[in-house]
């Protein structure tokens, strides 16, 4: 008797429905494609396993940015949140970052609730197991080049695509860890995902190990709050989204708490530290640098003798406590001993033990730079899968691998924003570039342009590219076009208003704490004080009421580029620069066998990332200026030559 098995025709499949296959789901939809998003549980769309919180220190850079492109994330935590906070406020505003407590259910319901209502897009519960695929050529050298054809699921359904986007965050062969105990599951306790990985090993992708880890959750009831610091949320409300205003969004808050470790907590920590599967050898992949465990941070650190633990709520609707700060892997018994030496925490229940969790990535500079794999054509990647870390970071990767699929799909170029453009572009960068022997996190660090990348400007930036794409409407354009134009007649207003060194001027100046002028000023340069900006100033301002009211963040734009003009000019003068670079490109065709006088390694590393442009070889891990230069002089060459033969011809 013959078995009848399901058939299924796509454009686009994702595999994944985290916050990277959200998007990518989402933008393909939204572009025309008809697609597919599975997940292996309803419960698992949008999940965030780890910390109830969107944004944060140049995460929130992400967010804005994927807002300004026409992605779903900020809106979707600007319904959800239940605390609002920027970060460093206390520094420029290159490092200010958004950062939002999110109410962890309903962040879920909403974004499955989006996806459920967009046209193009199917959502299904289902676990792929197997890519579809087809070999077109196989080099000298045995490497074989790929086409997607679609995917398999365990169940024996075929869905043929003409583009299939991998999203499996860290759920490929997962296990979850602590102590001696070992589930074989995805975060939370949600079934892995045990067939892709060896179909894409077999079909000749790179898999590796790597780790994450998430802390324990703590009953609310039995929390002494009286022996923390109370974090309160931010009086004025920012929104993520800039289709948004603080009044569309504000509402009542809730409160977050800090609390410290002592010498006790560490003590029981190294007295255990042997039953610790981090330590023993027991954990296999590489963990996150930036995000050590509550072990790692002891032993690496001896002289610290506390550390932050921040006690921040998971939702409206629970009880359940995220204890950030306390990652571990450590044993039940000993959790339950560390933890109770927190103030505040004597008599505290766990609700949710800390875990490791283990999962299969990929190298991802097996991709180009729009997120395809470079031997296998159709296929994409984005998230964790590609050895990132963090929600936003994946969200970011998503929706430029789902617009570029659905680009690939339509013939069009793809959608690559340079490290100029934005944090985006410093991310996808870093990723395809350089070799990430650990999950990469996001830092303003990262960025060389970051005074141009701040979060305040993101639309400014990208909202042109995102329009160009299709995922901006006209309505919005339309008003995103009406506040550039305010900025910038504002701007251009204040630089040419004059104010006289008279007695009212001086008086105000005096007043504010600032130096008397000796002749007349504009009110931009006045507004380049420090201790001055475009609101003081309105007395002074002749025509101030026939302008009307300004947005606030009309405002901001206003003072920043004023104030910051000098840097912001010099910063772009480099972006010149770095574009030169970028626009010299490496022919995808070229032997670097060829190229005399390139060291070993460089030759190695070229032919392994194989750059785009001379920009991305000098980012390369292993390529030294003296490299680029030879590399350089090669293209130049070549180049010379081709002309020559042409104006022959």
């Amino acid at each position: 008797m013959s078995t009848s098995v399901i058939t299924e025709e796509y454009d686009v499949v994702v595999v994944g429905a985290g916050h990277a296959g959200c998007e990518a789901a989402l933008a393909a939809a939204r572009l025309g494609m008809n697609t597919i998003l599975f997940t292996i549980s309803m419960d698992s769309v949008a999940l965030m396993p780890c910390n109830p919180n969107i944004g944060g220190s140049s995460k929130g850079h992400l967010v804005r940015e994927i807002d300004a492109l026409g992605g779903e994330m900020g809106k979707n935590i600007d319904k959800t949140y239940i605390q609002s906070k920027m970060l460093n406020v206390s520094k420029g505003p290159a490092v200010h970052s958004l950062r939002a407590q999110a109410d962890k259910g309903e962040y879920t319901k909403h974004m499955r609730m989006t996806l459920q209502n967009t046209d193009n897009l199917t959502l299904r519960q289902a676990e792929v197991s197997e890519l579809i695929y087809e070999v077109v050529s196989v080099d000298e050298a045995g490497n074989a080049k790929r086409v997607i054809k679609g995917v398999k699921t365990f169940s024996g359904a075929t869905y043929y695509a003409k583009a299939v986007v991998l999203c499996t965050g860290t759920y490929l062969k997962a296990r979850c860890i602590y102590g001696d105990v070992v589930n074989h599951t995805g975060p939370n306790g949600l079934s892995a995902a045990n067939g892709l990985s060896d179909s894409m090993s077999d079909a000749g992708i790179f898999i590796r190990r790597f780790k994450t880890g998430t802390p324990a959750r703590l009953d609310k009831k039995t929390i002494d709050f009286s022996k923390m610091e109370e974090q309160l949320g931010d009086e004025h409300i920012v929104p993520f989204s800039f289709t948004n205003t603080e009044e569309d969004i504000k509402r009542e808050q809730i409160s977050c708490w800090l609390t410290y470790t002592n010498e006790e907590t560490h003590q029981i920590i190294k007295d255990n530290i042997d039953r610790s599967p981090l330590y023993s050898g027991f954990i296999e992949g590489t963990g996150p640098r930036y995000c050590p465990s509550i072990e790692d941070k002891v032993m690496k650190f001896p002289d610290k003798n506390r550390h932050q633990l921040f006690i921040e709520p998971e939702g409206e609707f629970t009880n359940e406590m995220y204890m950030g700060g306390m990652s571990s892997s450590l044993p039940e018994d000993v959790q339950y001993a560390m933890i109770r030496t927190v103030p505040g925490l004597e008599n505290v229940k766990i609700i949710r033990n800390a875990y490791a969790i283990e999962y299969d990535c990929i190298d991802a500079t097996n991709l180009n730079a729009n997120l395809e794999f470079k031997d296998f054509e159709g296929l994409f990647a984005a998230g964790q899968l590609n050895g990132s870390s963090g929600y936003e970071e994946a969200a970011a990767q998503g929706l430029m691998a789902g617009i570029n699929a659905s680009r690939k799909i339509s013939g069009k170029e793809p959608v690559i924003l340079d490290r100029s453009e934005g944090y985006i572009g410093v991310l996808i960068d870093d990723l395809v570039t350089k070799e990430t022997q650990e999950p990469y996190r996001m830092m303003t660090s990262r960025a060389e342009y970051r005074l141009l990348l701040r979060q305040d400007n993101a639309d400014l930036r990208l909202t042109d590219i995102g329009y160009d794409i299709g995922l901006i409407d006209e309505e919005r354009y339309k008003a995103f076009c009406l506040k550039r134009k305010q900025i910038n007649n504002e701007i251009e207003r204040v630089s040419e208003v004059m104010v006289g060194a008279n007695k009212k001027v001086q008086e105000f100046l005096e007043a504010h704490g600032s130096t008397p002028l000796k002749t007349a000023a504009s009110l931009a340069e006045l507004i380049r004080r420090p201790e001055l900006d475009y609101i003081m100033l309105e007395e002074l301002d002749p025509d101030r009421e026939q302008i009307g009211t300004l947005s606030s963040e009309v405002i901001e734009q206003i003072n920043i580029a004023i104030k910051y003009d000098g840097y912001i000019t010099r910063q772009k003068q480099q972006v010149e620069q770095f574009k030169k670079m970028e626009k010299k490109r490496i022919p995808e065709d070229i032997n670097y066998d060829d190229v005399s006088n390139l060291r070993r390694e460089a030759r190695q590393k070229l032919e392994q990332i194989r750059p785009a442009s001379i920009g991305q070889a000098s980012r390369i891990s292993g390529v030294s200026p003296a490299d680029v230069s030879v590399l350089l002089v090669y293209i130049t060459a070549l180049n010379e030559a081709k002309k020559n033969n042409s104006d022959k011809e």
